[in-house]
């Protein structure tokens, strides 16, 4: 299948030959639907906690974050392009006159380009917007007010204004404040000073960016940096990573044969957000709180995000410190030093986990119980918000059934489920929850050591998609998704969080959403 040039170009990415011939044939064979079992619901699957639960993980994570390496983890890589794909449709087809008055009158409503260009004058970048049309030699007013929206798109989009078309989201101004906006990156270091400050008074917070926006976000902490740390009280310990170039995907043609670029070389294409799980490997942390770079809130809704990030926080190190105490007994089982109470430990897994065990297991011997048990406890571990669905598209929490039978909490895409088949969409269109990507993680073993996540990952839920590179279509791969198939195989927890910790700005017009702006 590949050439000797192919070798040289697949080993310089840190890729072994193998890995790519395994990546093409997805392509042939395709990858198998998930069968859902039943949706994941209040009571089923998603625990809803009282208000004397939340105050009691509330406090245990206050009383031992002290003990743990605690870290932020924001995939802040995505470009921003499509915040403002309504935005380059209006711009084709707009020129001042009754034409373009008429363009404006057909579309209306709160994701309307007419809408934004109404209440411009709350977005948080209208002041560098203002100050890029005076440096073209422009009035912003003025311009809005002789429907010059044209030009006000450029400026707002261009290389020759602000370049908001090229830029990462978690570079644009997201939030207002009388002492200046902040970025959305801003906002994230924000949190992490509220979430992850350990005895020594010191933050962590890691990005995964592109490396071409890699000195912007530099420069961009460089200035801003120490101010945060004065208003906080906390030293911050912020890093950054790329995806790495051995997590690319080939990409084939129709025939499922490597795409080829003009000049014969093989066509790579990044492995979609499910790549970040080499990133979040290598990560020196044991509890680390996963959100996107594009949900955060202004200061006045901070506090609610903070208590249920201190919920599920807690939550997690509660269980986890259940679950390490269950594996040190059947690490001295297992080793003739000690006895483990089996059917205890069972009932914990069972109940407490929702691990699917054999029916049976009280008829193995001692030893295999306690294998099997050591085997199925000792996983990465993960409590994972989720908020009612109100329509929003995207994954949600369900019951699978895996190859093997076992039936796991799951993450899902639609994309994953056979909406053809009228039992699996039932099942889909009974779902109560959505994923909004609110994690707490542990992703150390019951000995202090690092998982190597990358054993837990179920390779049988990529992606395949039709792109297009130089006018000729192709066809594409993506990884398991970070909190679909590249976590399928930890212990999974849901816990249900209210909406308001779910803030998302998929297009420009969510900034003008009260949730976005000033008290």
């Amino acid at each position: 299948m590949f050439n000797a040039d192919d070798l040289v170009q697949i080993t310089a990415k840190g890729m072994l030959p193998e890995t790519v011939e395994k990546q093409v044939l997805h392509f042939i064979s395709g990858f198998p639907f998930v069968k859902l079992a039943r949706p994941a619901v209040a009571g089923d699957g998603i625990h809803r906690f009282s208000d004397d639960d939340l105050q009691l993980y509330r406090e245990f994570f206050r009383n031992n974050l002290s003990r743990v390496r605690a870290l932020k983890f924001v995939p802040a890589s995505g470009a921003a392009s499509r915040m403002f794909k309504h935005l380059f449709e209006f711009r084709e087809k707009y020129s001042p006159g009754p034409e373009g008055e008429a363009l404006l009158q057909s579309s209306t409503g709160f994701n309307s380009v007419g809408y934004l260009f109404d209440h411009l004058d709350k977005a948080a970048f209208k002041h560098d917007l203002a100050m890029a049309a005076a440096a073209s030699g422009h009035d912003l007013g003025k311009l809005l007010t002789d429907k010059e929206f044209n030009i006000v798109v450029d400026l707002l989009l261009s290389p020759a204004g602000l370049n908001y078309a090229s830029l990462p989201k978690g570079l644009l101004k997201f939030h207002d404040y009388p002492e200046g906006a902040r970025t959305a990156a801003e906002e994230h270091l924000v949190e992490a000073a509220a979430y992850t400050r350990d005895t020594h008074g010191r933050a962590r917070i890691h990005f995964t960016i592109s490396p071409e926006h890699r000195e912007r976000f530099i420069t961009l902490f460089d200035g801003v940096q120490s101010r945060y740390e004065r208003v906080t009280g906390v030293s911050f310990e912020i890093s950054f990573s790329i995806q790495k170039p051995s997590t690319d995907m080939i990409a084939v043609d129709s025939e499922n044969q490597p795409f080829r670029n003009p000049d014969g070389s093989l066509h790579f294409r990044p492995g979609g957000h499910g790549a970040l799980l080499e990133n979040l490997n290598d990560l020196d942390a044991d509890l680390v709180f996963i959100k996107n770079i594009d949900n955060i809130v202004p200061d006045h809704l901070k506090p609610e995000t903070y208590r249920y990030k201190e919920v599920i926080g807690g939550y997690l190190l509660f269980l986890r410190e259940q679950v390490n105490s269950c594996l040190l007994q059947l690490r001295d089982h297992l080793s003739g030093t000690g006895a483990a109470n089996l059917a205890e430990i069972a009932d914990f897994a069972w109940n407490h986990l929702s691990l699917d065990l054999p029916p049976d297991l009280g008829d193995y011997s001692p030893g295999l119980q306690a294998e099997l048990l050591f085997e199925i406890l000792n996983r990465p571990l993960r409590v994972c918000g989720m908020v009612r669905n109100e329509g929003e598209p995207g994954g949600g929490p369900f019951w699978v059934t895996g190859t093997d039978g076992k039936v796991s909490l799951q993450i899902v895409e639609s994309s994953q489920i056979d909406l053809g088949d009228p039992g699996q969409k039932a099942i889909f269109d009974q779902s109560t929850h959505f994923n909004p990507v609110d994690l707490a993680c542990s992703i150390r073993d019951f000995e202090g050591n690092a998982f190597d996540l990358r054993k837990f990952i179920d390779e049988e839920t990529g992606f395949i998609s039709l792109k297009s590179a130089g006018g000729r279509t192709l066809k594409a791969q993506e990884l398991p998704g970070l909190w679909n198939g590249s976590m399928a195989r930890w212990i999974t927890l849901f816990v249900e969080v209210p909406i308001i910790t779910f803030n998302p700005v998929k297009t420009v017009n969510d900034l003008l959403r009260k949730e976005h702006l000033p008290s």
